[in-house]
């Protein structure tokens, strides 16, 4: 396959990387700024397991001089994509299929419905509706995305944990192009799960880190001194049980308690979540992708949900008095 990458950071360049070294497929990436010097200056650096892989690519910061493919994987953060939608349009031929590997809910998230909402477009994620209009939904297949990586420098990634991937079609049908692209994401060695309501896997994930993640870029706290507060456990709780609610009503319930959630998560000790480390970094917070866009899907369906919005609330003005999300984004609600 024709494969293009958007988004050449932790997890870009680790399943970009692992898909170009086995040399099955042509790669192409677009990037920008430093990593896209470090890429025309040398080869794709991926360390995992001990070992270091190498994989050529073809970058530009121009779409059309990468031209058409057949796969294009998604991998930017969510406040990039509205201004890079655009940009992206010219990789996207009439049969290609796009894999968001984001965080949080994409902006295709209920373009084809849900339980009790129909076809909706979410403005926390997509205002002006430019992604849409750039990337069709008829050639998105749904991902979710259980690693974790970092980016080393420009140019090089680390591969810390995890390896799984899902992958399924927004309407929940098993067809040809999802078990191709299934295959090639295989020879790569990532271990891949189809699943039959991809929303319910993107909204699972959400569930386990809309708390972790804005809790703790606003505390500098690790995820095991969040769960060992009685009070800050007991908020994470309720925030879940909201957002459970939520999820039942658009075909995303979840069959499994909070308590029992967070053990798991607890049991992966004292590690920094992924906003957390934007925060230090200075980079803009995925807070439309992991708060705005479940809030306004609970007002749509008349669902109060106090402390999600007391988190949103507090996140937002966080990120803004550091610079970190835009003051005009996130209307009071």
């Amino acid at each position: 396959m024709r494969i293009g990458v958007v988004g050449a950071g932790a997890i870009g360049g680790w399943i970009g990387i692992s898909l170009a070294a086995r040399g099955q497929h042509e790669l192409s990436v677009l990037a920008r700024g430093a990593t896209l010097a470090a890429l025309r200056a040398g080869p794709w650096k991926l360390i995992s397991g001990g070992k270091v892989l190498e994989a050529e690519a073809k970058v530009s910061d121009v779409a059309g001089e990468l031209g058409e493919q057949d796969l294009v994987i998604i991998a930017l953060k969510g406040p990039s994509l509205e201004s890079a939608a655009s940009a992206i349009a010219p990789l996207i031929g009439k049969n290609t299929i796009v894999v968001p590997a984001m965080n949080g809910l994409p902006w295709w998230f209920l373009l084809g419905g849900g339980g009790e909402l129909s076809s909706t477009r979410l403005d926390s994620v997509d205002p002006t509706g430019s992604i849409a209009a750039a990337i069709p939904f008829a050639s998105v297949l749904g991902s979710v995305v259980h690693a974790s990586a970092s980016v080393s420098k420009a140019g090089m990634v680390t591969h810390r944990a995890g390896n799984r991937i899902i992958l399924g079609e927004p309407n929940g049908s098993r067809t040809a192009r999802v078990d191709a692209v299934a295959e090639v994401f295989r020879s790569g060695g990532f271990e891949i799960e189809v699943g039959d309501r991809i929303q319910r896997d993107i909204w699972y994930k959400l569930w386990g880190n809309m708390t972790m993640n804005p809790i703790s870029a606003m505390t500098g706290a690790t995820c095991d001194r969040i769960l060992d507060d009685p009070l800050v456990n007991d908020f994470v709780l309720r925030v879940m049980r909201e957002a459970a609610a939520v999820g039942a009503r658009i075909g995303c319930g979840i069959d499994e308690r909070g308590e029992d959630r967070n053990k798991v998560t607890r049991q992966l000790g004292a590690f920094k979540t992924s906003m957390l480390q934007d925060v230090e970094a200075g980079r803009s917070l995925e807070i439309d992708h992991l708060l705005s866009a479940p809030n306004e899907i609970a007002g749509k369906l008349s669902i109060e949900t106090p402390n999600m919005k007391a988190l949103l609330g507090l996140t937002r003005l966080f990120a803004r008095n550091h610079g970190l999300y835009p003051q005009a984004h996130g209307a009071p609600e």
